[in-house]
């Protein structure tokens, strides 16, 4: 085990010490404040479709635009000049192809590595997904090397759609990828279910390993990862090594629990359902959600994979609505920050189409009920976290809000009438 992964697992066990005090069942904790509010940090941005932090106490924040911008949020506002603009390698239809996904390093602080999904438009073939590892300027720590640029996976894409797109690093240190099943409708080309394929998966790489000596061509164009040794597929014929769970459409956004460590996907459905899965931590991986032999918890009538098995073969959603209350869920994060009394444990997720927010409580027997918090007229398309574990909403319209409560900030929280600045509260 290096480094790197034994003080990623050595961090978790400090947060699992901690964990029943923030996410206690909602049956155990006092509701969500009645003034509980999205206060807007950050406006006039161009289709934000993420937020991210570094991790190294700055308390900057790190905004996505599609169009292949990073931006830096620091000291109550945008900076006017990028973090990184690749715009020229991002093909960016305006649908769901663009700048994508943003994953820091858990060793950022000493190397000074980031890592981007974005889709790319080769000079021939289809499109492809890449994650390409970059290094933060050494003369400007608000800036990063676009030189620096290391590619380290591509994988073909069938269709412009269900690219899915978020990539984080786990709990064990290992860069997870979060892969649509190739695009157009109803999986035509059966990937979601086949091992072959790394689309309609959850993939889990090693960014600091040793790649493959002899990589298998049908899994990835010229992998620069080694492979965890105890994923699922692992060493097998046929298969692919990178995927630790199958059967996702379109996992546009997933997390980590910061404090347990579970990992919440919320998978776009097709026609009917819209669903959030959890794969509760810690996990040896192989978890199937099912997708296309099942929308949700559904079976999927038109036309599901020939691999399709039992229903007990699968590991169905803790959480899901109907095409009457939305059309394309928004995975979210379970909150775990300090400012907000009420919301410890508490999943928060919505729904791009119908800008519905909803909080996720999981009962004293373990399922799971929802409740509706908000509906807002925002285009929901994704919500962050900052490092103090405060959660954060993204309107593809171009702004930035904070779940914000002044009830029941602490004494020395927020300044500046809590819309742009805080004081980190002391352990």
């Amino acid at each position: 085990m290096n480094c790197r992964r034994t003080r990623a697992l050595a961090a978790l066990g400090c947060l699992l010490c901690s964990a029943a005090l923030l996410t206690t069942p909602k049956h155990l904790q006092a509701e969500a404040p009645e003034d509980l509010e999205l206060v807007p940090i950050a406006t006039g941005l161009v289709r934000p479709v993420a937020v991210r932090h570094s991790g190294d106490g700055t308390r900057r924040l790190f905004i996505l635009e599609q169009a292949g911008r990073i931006r830096v949020w620091k000291d109550g506002q945008v900076l006017a000049e990028p973090f990184l603009d690749i715009e020229d390698l991002v093909q960016d239809a305006g649908n769901e192809e663009g700048l994508l996904g943003l994953a820091f390093h858990p060793d950022f602080s000493d190397n000074g590595y980031f890592y981007v999904n974005y889709t790319n438009d080769p000079p021939s073939g289809k499109d492809r997904t890449i994650v390409a590892r970059y290094s933060v300027s050494g003369a400007d720590p608000d800036k990063a090397d676009p030189a620096s640029a290391h590619v380290v996976l591509e994988i073909e894409q069938d269709f412009s759609n269900h690219n899915g797109g978020n990539i984080l690093f786990g709990p064990d240190g290992y860069l997870y990828v979060g892969m649509g099943d190739g695009g157009s409708g109803n999986d035509p080309n059966e990937r979601s279910q086949d091992p072959a394929s790394l689309l309609g998966k959850m993939l889990r790489i090693d960014v600091d390993g040793t790649p493959p000596a002899e990589p298998n061509d049908l899994c990835g164009l010229e992998p620069a990862y080694g492979i965890p040794p105890d994923n699922p597929f692992a060493g097998g014929s046929g298969v692919c090594d990178e995927i630790w769970g199958l059967g996702l459409r379109n996992p546009w956004r997933w997390s980590f629990d910061r404090n347990s460590g579970d990992m919440f996907i919320g998978d776009v459905g097709q026609n009917a359902i819209e669903e959030i899965d959890l794969e509760p931590w810690p996990s040896t991986g192989g978890m199937n959600w099912g997708w296309d032999c099942f929308e949700a918890d559904t079976p999927n009538p038109n036309d599901p994979s020939p691999l399709c098995g039992a229903a007990n073969l699968y590991d169905f959603p803790i959480l899901q609505y109907d095409h009457s209350l939305g059309c394309s869920v928004t995975g979210g994060y379970r909150f775990g920050g300090h400012f907000v009394a009420g919301l410890g444990g508490t999943y928060i997720f919505g729904d791009y189409c119908s800008g519905r927010i909803w909080f996720g409580t999981q009962q004293s027997g373990g399922s799971w009920t929802r409740s509706l918090w908000r509906d807002t007229s925002h285009s929901i398309s994704a919500f962050g976290e900052d490092e103090f574990g405060e959660v954060y909403l993204v309107d593809l319209g171009g702004t930035i809000y904070r779940f914000v409560s002044a009830s029941t900030v602490f004494t020395d929280g927020f300044e500046s009438g809590g819309t742009t600045e805080w004081v980190v509260p002391t352990p």
